[in-house]
């Protein structure tokens, strides 16, 4: 029988590394630092072959299962699939190879080369929308100098620029975008070196409302989950720490939430318009992961009121400072607050091209005027949803690296 995403997920490292048979000859191998992949073993022309589809959860078991299809179906046809794949990688570089011998030095062409090539599969207007960012307020600066020639203060006086205009979003944008085209230029061997990279937005531009909430750098993430994860202290705490991270939400909007905004069959959480910062009624599509947490929750404190009652009086939540204190226990006063997770989401959805204005509804930022009627609490839900799940995903890989690290 095919694995279940429950036999996947609840299959624990061992010493050594173990396989779990799922059909047709696919497995998953799961690794000792806890790691997990899909295998495929096979014969061709006597000899015994292993061909992998990627790691879970990047790649899910359906996805998994259709990779493998394909490759049964070469093999049947008498064609190595490795070979395949080895021909695609080749035909790959060759493009790349291409690419470079046709660009133009100049930052203008190759920023629009890599806009050709970044926007496929976006959304036409957030496509439309960068482009247009980029003639606007970049070209005019930088568009005309060869790509090496552009320097760390050209990058900076643009920021400063449009920050004056009462953009500083747009800014951070820019900064975003730039550094985009020059890793897209390194990998290619357009540019050498990466002049966005020398600073952070919050470095040169004015501090917002949210640079107030301290939270760790990307890199530091691994080591916070793996933290986070093993965590002793009391098990509503541990839960609300991963739901904090899952779901991004202000730490009063989870810690005062009822089971009744819960759907869990559905995968929604509706929170309303009275307990919003902004009060304006609150969708927050549940991951996967999510879910799970809120299940176990339930077996907690279900028969209440509250998710989180707290320890004294059932039917207040929990203090305000629990889950600050618990970061405070892992190591993190002054570098991590619950706030944090909502800073650290809105820069690496970003970085990762999803739309901003997705990125903004799902932290609730969206500004709000005489016109606020208008407002859709709803809006771009299917696409927040793919979001969401990827942002816990993404979590999990990072626990993944976290402990595979510390295995090492």
């Amino acid at each position: 029988m095919p694995l279940t995403i429950k036999e996947i997920e609840s299959a624990k490292p061992r010493e050594k590394k173990y396989k779990l048979a799922d059909s047709g000859g696919l497995c998953l191998v799961v690794q000792p630092w806890g790691g997990k992949f899909w295998l495929w073993r096979y014969r061709f022309e006597g000899t015994e072959k292993n061909m992998t589809f990627g790691d879970y959860p990047h790649v899910g078991p359906k996805d998994a299962r259709d990779l493998h299809f394909a490759a049964k179906k070469l093999l049947a046809a008498g064609t190595n699939p490795m070979s395949e794949r080895k021909a695609e990688a080749e035909a790959k570089q060759q493009q790349v190879k291409a690419i470079q011998r046709e660009a133009d030095s100049s930052f203008e062409k190759v920023a629009r080369k890599w806009w050709a090539w970044w926007k496929i599969g976006k959304s036409p207007r957030h496509a439309e929308t960068l482009m247009n960012r980029l003639e606007a307020d970049v070209f005019p600066v930088i568009g005309h100098l060869p790509i090496d020639a552009v320097l760390t203060t050209h990058v900076r006086d643009i920021m400063l620029t449009i920050e004056t205009r009462g953009a500083s979003d747009v800014a951070k944008r820019a900064h975003q975008s730039i550094g985009q085209v020059f890793r897209f230029a390194i990998a290619r061997e357009l540019a050498s070196r990466n002049p966005a990279a020398d600073f952070r937005p919050r470095d040169v531009l004015a501090a917002t409302e949210s640079e107030n909430f301290a939270h760790v750098d990307e890199k530091d993430l691994p080591e916070l989950l793996v933290k986070m994860d093993g965590y002793n202290g009391d098990a509503l705490t541990r839960f609300g720490l991963r739901l904090l991270a899952y779901c991004f939400p202000r730490t009063s909007e989870l810690i005062e939430a009822p089971w009744t905004e819960f759907d869990l069959d559905r995968a929604r959480w509706d929170i309303p318009k009275e307990r919003m910062k902004m009060k304006t009624a609150h969708i927050v599509p549940l991951s996967r992961q999510a879910v799970e947490v809120l299940r176990a929750l339930k077996l907690l404190t279900g028969n209440g009121k509250l998710v989180f009652p707290g320890a004294l009086d059932k039917e207040k939540p929990m203090s305000n400072n629990t889950l600050l204190y618990a970061l405070y226990r892992l190591g993190y006063q002054g570098r991590m607050t619950g706030h944090g997770f909502r800073g650290l989401a809105s820069t690496i959805l970003n970085e990762n091209d999803f739309d901003d204005e997705h990125v903004d509804l799902q932290l609730a930022h969206m500004k709000r005027n005489k016109v606020s009627a208008a407002y859709n609490h709803a809006k771009y839900l299917k696409q927040r949803t793919v979001m969401m799940q990827w942002w816990a995903d993404y979590l999990d890989t990072q626990l993944a690296k976290g402990r595979q690290k510390i295995a090492a």
